[in-house]
């Protein structure tokens, strides 16, 4: 007899916007209430007999009987998720304790920020007060961490391989720094035994998570994929065993708690797996990275700025831990049961797909000359991708390959177990090398990439070479002889009917064609525009926030710096152009003084011959006359004068 329509329910979680969060509440989103009652048998076998009419059950019961997300954020500049019905910014205690009263299910996360814990006791406490008024029954889930068991003592002290489980629950002793989670597990579990009916009580011990994007070991994945180092750091000796489980696996735990309210109400999460930590590394390098690993002392980890304390005691934690539970009564359907190793391949494509990172190949073709070495460098630096000549590198690694799986000389001699170990390792390594040169060569037949095809005539190409300085021309392939011997057999093998980019084309990857000569960009600024323009934006890493802020503290120093050599540069200009104001003004102030002396000197000399004659024919009668003038006192004095200079003027030849 088929189920009645299943009710929603109100979930609230805090930190919606953080990995685990993120990955939890997306998946309760998806979960109609009361789904993991089922048996996974019965369901696969429902998908078998009728896919779609079952797609069409699960889609109308969906929008009836799902879990519905409400909760915070840990940053309140995040965007609310798509799977989220409704964000709180809440601004007070009681604020917050009214929206838990409006949810059925109360999921606090303490796992990634020690700062919630506060917040997720006093929660429970407040709820716990209220219980007289619950409208409906309420569950309280603390997801807590296996780090509250990291200082347990061994359940059997003379094995020590037998591991932990859920049963040992109250004999566990937490790490020092995590006395605050172990407070709050012994807390929480206390509250729910008052009215188990009204409000009942979970606490789960998670593993360390990973899937989709990555928890703890998100380190180890960036710099193995970053390529940055040549090896991965292990911590120590790193054969301390580290409890696992896939995030999605621990969101299918909560689930199942929501939905089977179990007669445990201490629940270890993990998986199956006992993996080391070289174990997990190791995987992490050969299927993300360099495929190396390095053993580091344990505090140069503290050197690391991209690790905190949490992430180092989480990562150096040494247990064997078993969930009998989830085994026995949970009905999970498992994404990574047997844990990361044995799943690599899945969690390497979740990684990728949750962080945006997508492989991207390009190649640089063209005549020699063109410009293909600097612009590869520098699209290099804007994707952050490892500039290669892959011809070189195949060579060299097809070389290698077929080296170590080439038939070895047999010899009669005996070999004790140590000489056993290695012909086993190295068959191990031959076969791996069959594989790896196979998939090699499958590859290269079917390996796709951005093609950029940059074109230039040989008169553009032979005058950029001849003007190019003597000092980079030297030792390379550009001397006269044998640039054009390159050119010339570049144009033979990319005749119209035999060319390299036939080869792409016949892949349906269509290159893009550039002519160098149409951009007058000596560095190639332009051309490498062009070529991000078409490829689009970085599929790698974008820059963390510790390089945000040496980028800006950076650029904030050369503009300081900028700015004080334009105001030093923009003062001695101006200290110059007084200088040559003043030593102008002094030199023109010279020149007008010499202009003066030189012009008195002119009216003396100009005036000396009518002094000589006023001296000789003026004066003399001038003067008598002014004597006269003053003897005899006229009353027109000057009538006087004129009348006695005309009188007594002498006579001039």
């Amino acid at each position: 007899m088929a189920a009645g329509p299943a009710r929603s329910r109100r979930v609230f979680l805090n930190h919606l916007d953080s990995y685990c969060g993120r990955s939890i509440g997306e998946y309760l989103s998806r979960c109609v209430v009361g789904a993991s009652l089922e048996s996974i048998e019965e369901e696969e076998e429902e998908e078998e007999e009728d896919e779609n009419n079952l797609a069409a059950e699960v889609s109308s019961r969906l929008k009836e009987g799902v879990y519905q997300i409400v909760g915070t954020l840990s940053k309140a500049e995040s965007a609310k998720p798509r799977f989220a019905e409704e964000i709180y910014a809440v601004s007070s205690r009681k604020d917050l304790l009214s929206h838990l009263l409006e949810c059925e299910i109360i999921l606090y996360n303490i796992t990634e920020d020690a700062n919630q814990i506060e917040e997720a006791t006093w929660a429970a406490s407040a709820l716990h007060m209220e219980i007289e008024h619950f409208a409906t029954p309420k569950l309280f889930i603390l997801l807590s961490t296996i780090m509250s068991w990291a200082k347990s003592k061994p359940p059997d002290p003379e094995d020590p391989e037998i591991p932990f489980t859920d049963e040992d629950y109250r004999r566990r002793k937490s790490h020092p720094n995590f006395m605050a989670h172990i407070n709050a597990e012994k807390l929480i579990l206390k509250l729910g035994k008052t009215n188990k009916h009204k409000f009942s009580t979970y606490v789960v011990a998670s593993g360390h998570q990973y899937g989709a994007g990555e928890g703890v070991l998100h380190y180890f994945f960036k710099i193995g994929w970053l390529s940055e180092t040549p090896t991965i750091p292990v911590f120590g000796d790193g054969n301390n065993f580290i409890p696992t489980i896939h995030v999605l696996d621990l969101a299918a735990v909560l689930q199942n708690i929501a939905d089977h309210r179990p007669r445990s109400h201490y629940i270890l999460a993990v998986d199956v797996s006992m993996h080391t930590l070289q174990e997990l590394i190791r995987c992490i390098s050969k299927n993300i990275g360099p495929g190396k690993i390095e053993k580091i002392p344990k505090e140069n980890a503290f050197l690391s700025k991209d690790l905190t304390q949490m992430h180092l005691d989480m990562l150096l934690v040494n247990l064997r831990m078993e969930s009998m539970f989830l085994k026995e009564t949970f009905n999970i359907k498992w994404v990574a049961q047997a844990g990361l190793v044995e799943n690599i391949e899945q969690i390497v494509k979740e990684y990728k797909q949750s962080r945006g990172l997508l492989p991207l190949k390009v190649c640089i073709h063209g005549p020699p000359g063109v410009g293909k070495s600097t612009i590869a460098e520098e699209l290099c630096k804007h994707y952050k991708l490892h500039h290669i000549k892959i011809n070189d590198v195949m060579s060299e690694t097809i070389a290698n390959l077929e080296n170590i799986v080439a038939p070895k000389e047999l010899y009669s001699d005996s070999v004790g177990e140590e000489g056993e170990d290695d012909e086993e390792e190295e068959g191990k390594n031959v076969e791996a090398s069959h594989e790896l040169l196979a998939r090699i060569k499958e590859s290269m037949e079917q390996n796709a990439e951005f093609v950029i095809s940059l074109t230039a005539s040989d008169e553009f190409l032979i005058n950029r070479i001849i003007n190019l300085p003597e000092r980079i021309v030297a030792g390379t392939h550009y001397t006269q002889d044998q640039f054009l011997q390159s050119l010339n057999l570049f144009r033979d093998l990319n005749t119209e009917d035999k060319t390299v980019l036939n080869y792409f084309d016949e892949l349906e990857i269509h290159p893009q064609f550039i002519d160098v000569a149409k951009f007058e960009d000596p560095e190639n600024r332009f051309i490498v525009k062009e070529i991000i323009k078409e490829i689009g934006e970085p599929r790698n890493y974008g820059l963390t926030d510790a390089e945000k802020e040496n980028l800006e503290r950076k650029a904030a120093e050369e503009r300081l710096v900028k700015e004080a050599q334009e105001k030093a540069e923009r003062e001695r200009k101006e200290a110059e152009e007084r200088a040559e104001r003043m030593a102008n003004w002094e030199e023109w102030n010279k020149h007008l003084e010499e202009v003066k002396r030189q012009e008195q000197e002119l009216l003396e000399a100009q005036s000396i011959p009518l002094r000589n004659y006023l001296m000789k024919n003026v004066m003399p009668t001038l003067m008598q006359g002014i004597n006269e003038c003053c003897k005899i006192r006229p009353d027109d004095p000057v009538d006087f004068l004129a009348e006695y200079l005309f009188k007594n003027s002498p006579d001039i030849e």
